[in-house]
């Protein structure tokens, strides 16, 4: 599949990728950085609106910035998103939970929104995380208690009772599903859920498929309809809201959740008429979405900023067609031509993104026409530029989805089965597995391998050819021993048959062992001299406390198809392999054969002595950011599902 927007301007190499630069971001630097940049830049020690004298506080623009740089985080593996986003909550955040400037009280649905950031803390190997998840269940008891209409949906505010706003569905319900996801019950999706039906059933305009921004259940508010207690007009950066609120909530949502179906159906009854009111000059939309070229319109920013994420994203997770991917691409050209500016030093800037526009309050604001064209436009608003990055971060990944579409990824849990106490106190496995965030985990090559294009998958009972049918990567990792798990799997040489099959038949084997006293070898080493490997009883790269430098291997250039640009990896505490035919040495440092592969039959195998793209030491939080594991994952990672 190949994608052109803007040339080059989007096609960036994997060095580019793999090495951001924060602070000097240049012109072949992607556009979701050169904004993050402009932003830490200038908002260094806390996210407000200096120039405007505005105090730091616990508020949603934040929260909406910090989700867009721990996409860019995902994509570039630079610690110093990740330190930005943390900063920004211990300032209000206490070792006891307590989030200075915040007032339950208020029940101001807006609150909620910073909460996905302490969410993205809590699920980190990080010290003192508990008081990240502490914070997290404040805002999750203002939600059990928030005021709701008569069928249960979400007041928007105390302040504005009865009432229902597109805008809270994206301050709450994201957070909300993955909260529900990692600490809830399950029952709780049903409410989520409902959330979105019931704003669709009392928002949607069946005319045009738009959704009116408000909703006032009491028909009281001068702005409500008093036969459907409808607003009276579509205001592009609320539908904006409500699809973003989808797609991401969507991410959290069980696949096997019976009313799971109901979102994606509401996704697609109304991003194609949000596109019949692209502007076909533009590519943009207007800050009144139905009144295109009406007197005083204008395109606006944060609301097209917004469609392109939903879009990009819908399509990327199979929630919408790719015939709306023309739709897409020209929304996010719209953006770069007619919002995004540079000044003297370099620095991008967003452009015409609305400061603000509500429903009733004091001054009064009556959801008119006029009203909404009214307030004043602001440079480098965070809800324009939050959901810039966003749409940014999509169409990059979009620029590269083609490398592995159609392939599934598979990692072993049969053979590695270990257990952890989890967040609620139950067994949960954990180590190598795509869902562990922590250290221990492979979040990162998962999310790699999503990004590319792939399906990632899980294959938890033995080996066999059914268990792998369907499966073209799969991942062995670490064999178990006693110390680890009582009852290990060892590798039987029925599993061997299995898997020599399927790798004749044209799958991909990656075997990672560990060092000699962390990893099964025996029965291991049975499978990879099925392939002409063996992983020798040495131990070496032994790292002492943070020596990093023990820790390095160099990859030279050429000589291997497997890491075109990567130079230097940290792989710590691993063991050397031997090869012979139809084995060869990939990799070799100092004597050693690090890395080795085989082509069988139809299919490769891959084999490394150790597990090492975990996320510790990928995620770019822990290693020096010379060595280039996020880089290798990556490489690594396409070289698996591209063939031979």
């Amino acid at each position: 599949m190949k994608f052109s927007l803007l040339g080059s301007l989007l096609l960036v190499s994997y060095a580019t990728l793999a090495q951001p630069t924060v602070k000097k971001a240049g012109r072949d630097t992607p556009w979701s950085q050169r904004m993050v940049a402009t932003i830490m830049a200038n908002n260094a020690d806390s996210i407000a609106y200096v120039k405007e004298g505005k105090d730091a506080r616990w508020e949603y623009e934040m929260g909406v910035l910090l989700e867009a740089v721990e996409q860019v985080w995902y994509r570039t593996a630079d610690d110093r998103y990740f330190q930005y986003i943390q900063k920004n909550m211990d300032r209000y955040v206490n070792a006891d939970g307590d989030i200075r400037t915040y007032k339950m009280d208020d029940y101001n649905i807006d609150f909620v929104t910073p909460g996905r950031a302490l969410l993205l803390l809590a699920q980190q190997s990080l010290p003192g995380n508990a008081k990240y998840r502490k914070a997290a269940e404040v805002l999750r008891k203002q939600l059990a208690q928030q005021p709701r209409t008569k069928e249960g949906g979400f007041w928007h505010k105390k302040r504005y009772p009865y009432q229902m706003w597109l805008d809270g569905l994206y301050m709450a319900e994201p957070f909300y599903a993955e909260y529900t996801s990692l600490y809830g019950d399950d029952k709780n999706f049903d409410d989520i859920v409902n959330q979105f039906v019931w704003m669709e059933n009392h928002a949607r305009d069946e005319k045009t498929g738009l959704l009116y921004h408000g909703w006032d259940e009491s028909r009281e508010q001068k702005w409500a309809n008093k036969q459907t207690g409808k607003s009276p007009n579509f205001w592009s950066r609320s539908i904006g809201w409500y699809v973003m609120a989808l797609v991401d909530a969507l991410d959290y949502v069980p696949q096997s959740h019976p009313r799971r179906g109901e979102l994606v159906a509401i996704l697609q009854r109304v991003m194609p008429a949000i596109v019949k009111y692209q502007d076909p000059k533009t590519g943009c939309w207007y800050q009144v979405t139905d009144r295109l070229g009406d007197k005083g319109n204008y395109i606006e920013a944060s609301g097209t900023s917004m469609f392109v994420y939903a879009l990009a994203k819908g399509i990327r997770m199979g929630y919408l067609p790719a015939s709306l991917w023309a739709s897409t691409q020209k929304g996010y050209a719209g953006i770069l031509k007619n919002f995004i500016t540079t000044d003297a030093q370099g620095q991008i800037h967003l452009e015409k993104t609305v400061l603000v526009s509500g429903l009733g309050g004091n001054p009064y604001r009556d959801g008119s026409y006029e009203y909404y064209l009214s307030e004043p436009l602001r440079q480098d608003d965070l809800k324009g530029v939050g959901p810039f990055i966003m749409a940014s971060v999509e169409m990059e990944i979009a620029a590269e989805r083609g490398i592995a579409k159609g392939k599934t990824v598979a990692v072993d849990n049969y053979f590695n089965h270990e257990f952890r106490k989890g967040a609620t106190g139950e067994q949960e496995p954990f180590h190598y597995t795509w869902e562990d965030q922590m250290h221990s985990g492979f979040y990162w090559w998962g999310t790699i391998f999503r990004n590319l294009g792939a399906k990632t998958a899980t294959v938890s009972g033995a080996p066999t050819a059914a268990s792998l049918q369907g499966v073209d990567v799969y991942i062995i990792v670490d064999p178990d021993t006693p110390k680890e798990t009582a009852k290990p799997n060892y590798v039987r040489e029925t599993d061997i048959n299995a898997i020599a099959d399927w790798v004749q038949a044209g799958g991909t084997l990656v075997l990672m062992a560990n060092d000699t006293s962390n990893c099964e070898h025996v029965n291991f080493n049975k499978l990879a001299a099925r392939f002409g490997m063996q992983f020798l009883p040495k131990n070496r790269n032994m790292v002492q406390g943070t020596q990093w430098d023990q820790g390095t291997i160099s990859i030279p250039a050429g000589g291997q198809s497997i890491f075109p640009t990567t130079r230097t990896v940290y792989i710590k505490e691993l063991a050397p392999l031997a090869v012979k035919a139809p084995a060869k040495a990939a990799v070799t440092d100092g004597g050693d054969i690090i890395i080795g592969m085989a082509t069988v039959g139809k299919g490769r195998v891959f084999a490394v002595g150790d597990p090492w793209l975990y996320n510790e030491y990928v995620d770019g939080r822990r290693i020096p950011a010379k060595f280039q594991n996020f880089q290798a994952a990556k490489e690594l990672a396409t070289w698996l599902v591209a063939g031979k």
